[in-house]
């Protein structure tokens, strides 16, 4: 089509300029992000032992090597919550209470009971009784992990890109997984955060960086609503528009020198379009029988915000998403850590049961990775009258389904809980592993950038091969 053509064609009254500036709201500028990428510059290429990027971004790429997982539900803890507290029982901490601890600081026990549960005798404390009772023979414990940084944003951002720094921004953790797996569904985002934490990195932590815009994630929030998802136009009208663009993106396609990722761009408006009609129908948890409802402990208000994200990832993963991340947060508990502890843990312990126990009846927790944690722990020691301070040296996480042992603790801190002394796990392993988990070879997952070649591991990480099961 040439350049005069489009200028004289009209769309219900509107021009080509008309349509072209009412494209740059809502779901266009998802187009345009693709195609310039989040810095305004043409996107670079990727390496040669990464995945081709198809004429379709987004088409399913097969694996480095089978395996089970398909997709993950990675439950945030935002703020560090505490393991002594929770999922971490340690003896010697309840004994030395009030002492003075190895490194200094008044050794503070759990006030909260611990006891032994399912056939593996595993110690949770009463904090998470629906978890406990139905669920711990399904965990996989990785309890040595340590990072980086005790600051929460460079902590989160780390735990999300590889990266600690706001300087060098990196592809999220779910940006890598969409470059290297593609979506189960060409009708919805293949990646989802839900009321991800304004503050901590924000929207670095979903991103894709350097890598394609259409690899970021889609933000939802806790009500299930999409920003910008609304049409501006009726159907019909919006159809005719979008059909003028791409016309126009597939003239410029077939010219010589023209940007590698356009055909990315026209496959994100129609995906864009397509999620106007499915994603708020896919949402929309009111659908749902009310005896599952009641089972996640679904309710109006920020008490139910929690079974809410829940249902609404089961939902999601359901219908092909790949990577959907849903989020908890006030967990920074330097005061008020008793209360706070209880009133999170009866925000969340309800409504992770009842996800594992749906995922596992509709037969889809064999092919899902559900991982659960925070972006560090907090220390055995007492912060004030009623705290505890970021701990970065040791600390738990679990994961279920897909690909783990079940009933399964690997590593381990110390008598108190301080120092992670078995199995030690950097950030950079936790990616490596989760990586392997859905099949793809972390050092193989490369994207060039600048000169360079990088990776969510950058020059790290281990599989921690222990836990595969």
């Amino acid at each position: 089509m040439s350049k005069a053509r489009h200028e004289e064609l009209i769309v219900n009254g509107l021009t080509r300029r008309q349509v072209l500036k009412s494209a740059g709201t809502g779901f266009g500028y998802v187009a345009l992000a693709g195609l310039l990428g989040q810095n305004g510059a043409q996107p670079a290429r990727a390496a040669n032992n990464g995945p081709a990027i198809a004429p379709n971004p987004l088409a399913p790429k097969s694996p480095h090597f089978p395996v089970k997982a398909k997709r993950i539900i990675f439950l945030f803890m935002s703020g560090a919550m505490s393991p002594m507290d929770t999922f971490e029982y340690k003896p010697q901490l309840q004994k030395d209470d009030g002492k003075v601890g190895p490194g200094g600081g008044t050794l503070t026990g759990s006030r909260f009971k611990f006891r032994q549960h399912g056939e593996t005798g595993t110690w949770v404390s009463e904090l998470y009784p629906h978890v406990a009772n139905n669920h711990v023979d399904k965990l996989c414990f990785i309890r040595g992990l340590h990072t980086d940084t005790p600051a929460h944003p460079e902590a989160v951002m780390q735990l999300h890109t590889g990266a600690a720094l706001a300087s060098l921004t990196r592809p999220s953790m779910g940006a890598w997984l969409m470059y290297g797996l593609g979506s189960e569904n060409q009708d919805l985002p293949g990646y989802v955060t839900v009321n991800p934490p304004p503050n901590f990195g924000g929207t670095a932590n979903y991103g894709s960086a350097f890598l394609p815009a259409h690899f970021q994630g889609t933000r939802i929030s806790d009500q299930g609503v999409l920003p910008n998802l609304k049409a501006q136009l009726d159907t019909p009208l919006q159809r005719k528009q979008i059909d003028l663009i791409q016309a126009m993106n597939r003239d410029l396609s077939a010219r010589s020198g023209a940007p590698d990722q356009l055909d990315g761009v026209i496959q994100s408006y129609e995906l864009a379009f397509k999620m106007q009609g499915k994603v708020p129908e896919l949402l929309d948890i009111s659908s749902e029988p009310q005896h599952v409802l009641d089972a996640y402990g679904v309710k109006p208000g920020p008490d139910g915000s929690f079974a809410r994200q829940c249902l609404m990832a089961r939902r999601l993963s359901e219908a092909g998403v790949r990577f959907v991340e849903i989020c908890q947060p006030g967990w920074d508990h330097h005061t008020n850590l008793h209360k706070g502890l209880i009133r999170n843990s009866a925000m969340t312990d309800q409504s992770t049961a009842a996800l594992l126990t749906d995922l596992e009846q509709r037969g889809l927790l064999d092919e899902t990775l559900v991982l659960f944690g925070s972006e560090f722990g907090r220390l055995p020691t007492a912060q004030g009258v009623d705290g505890r301070d970021h701990n970065i040296i040791g600390y738990p996480m679990w994961l279920a389904g897909a690909g783990v042992k079940p009933g399964f603790s690997h590593g381990g801190t110390d008598e108190y809980g301080m120092h992670a002394v078995e199995g030690r796990m950097h950030m950079n392993d936790l990616h490596a592993t989760i990586l392997a988990l859905m099949g793809l070879d972390h050092e193989k997952l490369t994207y060039r950038y600048a000169g360079r070649d990088f990776r969510l591991t950058d020059v790290a990480g281990n599989v921690a091969t222990e836990i595969l099961a």
